[in-house]
C-alpha cells in the first residue's frame, strides 16, 4: 500500500503551484515598492517562545501546537505563527541597533493541529509582516493599506474591519465592565466559561451562535479607550480615509493572540462560504521587551496564501504556467546531438528552451511543443541537416521559415536567441 500525505497536510503540485508562484511574485513586489526586507526564520522554536508572546490561555497554545521534546530534553514546537519568531531573530541578530525602523516579512508554512477544512489546513502557509520601531499612527493606516494593495493586485476584493483593544492603562476598566456584563449572560459555553475566567476579552472571539447573540449587546471597548489610544484610532481612520481605503469599523473584532494592542483588523470575505478572514492583524506594542528585546513598538499582518489561492481559483484568475520559449523537434541522432548542444547553449543565453529525449515521431513532438506552450517550435531532421536549413514554425500563427543552420552552434545560438525574442 502507498504511503499517503498525513491528514491536513498538502501537496501543491504542477498546475497549483503557478498560482502560489503569482500570489508570492505580486506580495514580493509590492513588499520592496514599501521598502521592506525578507527575512528567513526557523520552522522550530523553544515552546515557551510562543508561550510567552501568543499567550497559555490561548486556543494556540493550548490546542494547536506541535510540540513535542528533543533528545536533550527541551521542548521544541513547530511555529504556529510568524511573528513570534521574527520578533525573536530581530532580538537576537541586534537589527535595533542596525536601523531604528525595521520593515521585515517571511512567507513559509505554519502548524497548527485543528480540524482540516476548507482553506484550513494543519501546515498552511503564511505571508507575516512587521514593522518594529515606531507607534505612529500613520504607520498603522499604511500597513493596512499595503494588505489592501496586495489584494488589489490580485484581483481580490475582502472588507477591511478595525478595532482598537486599547492599552494596559484603559482594557482594566473595559475587562471589568465585560466580566459584569458576563455575569448577566444566560447558557454561555464551556470555552467562554473558561476564557471569562482566564482572559475575558477572548470571549468576545467565540463562534457560537448563543454566545454571539448575546455578545451583540456587549459593552464595546471603544467606550473606555483612554486619551491616547482614542487619538491613535482617530488619526488611523483619517489615514485611510487620506489613503481612499474603505473600511468598518468593528468593535466586537477581538485577535485569537494575547500580544495585540491599539490597533487590529481583519480582511474579510464571504467568497468562501461562512464569512472568513484572508488577513488579519493589528499593533503589538509591549511585545519585543516581553520576549527580552528593548522596549520598542510594533504592527504586523498576515495573510493565508491558502485561502488566497481559493479565492483566485474561484475566479479563474490564477497563475499561468511559465511558456517555452523554443521547443527543438529533431529527428534522427545527428540532429538530436546538434539540437542536444543548441538546446544548452540557448538556455545559457538566457532562453526557455525544451526539447524531446523520448525518440518520438514529429507529430508526437508537435503535440509536446503544443502542450508546453511553446512560441516556437525548431523541426530539424536529417534532410535539414543535409540541406544545411531548419523549420521555424510560430506556434501560435502556423508560419514557417527556413532558417539557416551554421555549423559554429555558438554564433548560430546567438543569432537564433534574437529572433526568438
Amino acid at each position: 500500500m502507498a504511503v499517503k500525505a498525513l491528514k491536513g497536510f498538502k501537496d501543491i503540485i504542477p498546475g497549483e503551484v503557478e498560482t502560489w508562484q503569482f500570489i508570492e511574485q505580486t506580495a514580493r513586489s509590492i513588499f520592496q515598492r514599501f521598502g521592506f526586507s525578507e527575512i528567513k526564520v526557523p520552522i522550530l522554536e523553544k515552546t515557551k517562545l510562543f508561550t510567552r508572546s501568543i499567550g497559555e490561555t490561548t486556543d494556540i497554545v493550548e490546542k494547536e501546537m506541535y510540540t513535542f521534546p528533543d533528545r536533550n530534553g527541551s521542548s521544541l514546537t513547530m511555529r504556529p505563527e510568524g511573528t513570534a519568531p521574527v520578533l525573536r531573530a530581530y532580538i537576537e541578530n541586534g537589527l535595533y541597533a542596525v536601523k531604528p525602523v525595521q520593515k521585515l516579512y517571511t512567507i513559509g508554512p505554519m502548524f497548527r493541529h485543528e480540524r482540516p477544512q476548507k482553506g484550513r489546513l494543519r501546515q498552511f502557509h503564511q505571508m507575516s509582516v512587521e514593522v518594529l520601531g515606531t507607534d505612529k499612527p500613520w504607520l498603522d493606516a499604511d500597513v493596512m493599506a499595503m494588505a489592501w494593495q496586495i489584494l488589489r493586485e490580485l484581483g481580490l476584493t475582502a472588507s477591511l474591519e478595525i478595532n482598537s483593544l486599547g492599552c494596559k492603562a484603559c482594557r482594566p476598566s473595559f475587562n471589568k465592565a465585560l466580566l459584569d456584563f458576563l455575569d448577566q449572560a444566560q447558557g454561555l459555553c464551556d470555552d467562554c466559561l473558561r476564557r471569562r475566567q482566564t482572559n475575558p476579552l477572548r470571549v468576545l472571539d467565540c463562534k457560537s451562535s448563543n454566545c454571539q447573540e448575546q455578545y451583540a449587546q456587549a459593552p464595546s471597548i471603544l467606550d473606555f479607550l483612554c486619551d491616547g489610544c482614542r487619538d491613535h484610532f482617530t488619526t488611523v481612520k483619517e489615514g485611510l480615509e487620506l489613503l481612499s481605503v474603505p473600511y468598518k469599523v468593528n468593535s466586537f473584532m477581538v485577535r485569537g493572540l494575547d500580544y495585540y494592542t491599539r490597533t487590529t483588523f481583519e480582511l474579510v470575505t464571504s467568497d468562501l462560504g461562512a464569512q472568513s478572514a484572508v488577513g488579519a492583524g493589528g499593533r503589538y506594542d509591549g511585545l519585543v521587551k516581553q520576549l527580552g528585546g528593548p522596549d520598542v513598538p510594533g504592527i504586523g499582518f498576515a495573510l493565508g496564501v491558502e485561502r488566497l489561492v481559493l479565492l483566485l481559483d474561484q475566479l479563474g484568475k490564477g497563475g499561468s504556467r511559465p511558456h517555452v520559449d523554443l521547443f527543438i523537434a529533431a529527428l534522427g541522432s545527428q540532429a538530436q546531438e546538434k539540437a542536444f548542444v543548441l538546446t544548452n547553449i540557448l538556455r545559457a543565453n538566457g532562453l526557455s528552451v525544451a526539447m524531446d529525449l523520448m525518440d518520438r515521431s514529429l507529430k508526437n513532438q508537435m503535440k509536446q511543443a503544443g502542450k508546453a506552450g511553446a512560441r516556437y517550435a525548431l523541426i530539424l531532421g536529417e534532410q535539414e541537416l543535409e540541406n544545411g536549413e531548419a523549420v521555424l514554425r510560430n506556434m501560435e500563427t502556423h508560419d514557417q521559415e527556413n532558417v539557416v543552420i551554421k555549423e559554429d552552434i555558438e554564433l548560430w545560438s546567438e543569432e537564433f536567441a534574437h529572433i526568438t525574442h
